[in-house]
């Protein structure tokens, strides 16, 4: 049986972007996890305490629930509450009581879950900072073209 090679429309394969998106994205998760470690966060918990901690501080007293930040965040609502139990269990954040759903818990995070969010923020946000450098004043542009990608549904 004679092997043709793989029958792709690229000449070359770093002409295909959804490689290059997954290449990227593996050193940039890499970078993340780095910054991330001494603060004992997974990237996902990061990233779910941190929508929590703004969700709350924007909510106007209005409750969050797992839903809304599942939608915040654009993370499956399954792993979003796997994710919510360990950081309900480390004591980053709290489920109560639902003022007006007895179905649902509002969420929120401790003193100890947003003072810990606020220090990782920083770096996390140079982590961003020094791996998107190269792109230059090009960054906006580039996050314009993720939030397309994102957005078309």
């Amino acid at each position: 049986m004679a092997n043709d090679g793989l029958r792709t429309e690229f000449e070359h394969a770093d002409e295909s972007p959804g490689l290059l998106l997954w290449q990227v994205t593996n050193r940039w998760q890499a970078a993340q996890r780095a910054a991330l470690a001494p603060f004992d966060l997974t990237h996902v918990q990061f990233v779910l305490l941190a929508s929590l901690t703004w969700l709350t501080s924007r909510s106007g007293g209005d409750p969050v629930t797992q839903r809304d930040l599942a939608d915040h965040s654009a993370t499956d609502p399954m792993m979003t509450s796997q994710v919510l139990r360990t950081l309900e269990q480390k004591g980053l954040l709290e489920r109560r009581d639902h003022p007006t759903d007895r179905r649902a818990k509002s969420l929120v995070p401790t003193e100890s879950g947003a003072a810990l969010v606020n220090r990782a923020i920083g770096a996390v946000e140079t982590c961003d900072r020094d791996f998107f450098a190269p792109l230059g004043d090009r960054t906006s542009r580039f996050t314009a073209a993720l939030r397309q990608l994102r957005d078309r549904g």
